[in-house]
């Protein structure tokens, strides 16, 4: 796995964590994190992944609000 993937996704994942209690932020954060992680194991754009799972991640945050 190329560096700039595994930086990427630690980085993701680090910034989830650190969020602050609102629910859109940390569903986006994790959104990120996990789709950044799927698309970096199944050889994927990580970039791509990380926008795609923020945006699904930042909808259930507000909806479960």
């Amino acid at each position: 796995m190329p560096m700039k993937k595994i930086a990427v996704s630690a980085l993701l994942v680090a910034s989830a964590v650190s969020m602050s209690a609102c629910s859109t932020l940390k569903g986006a954060g994790i959104g990120a994190a996990g789709g950044a992680g799927v698309a970096a194991a199944t050889g994927g754009s990580v970039e791509k992944g990380a926008a795609i799972g923020g945006t699904g991640g930042a909808v259930v945050g507000t909806v479960a609000k």
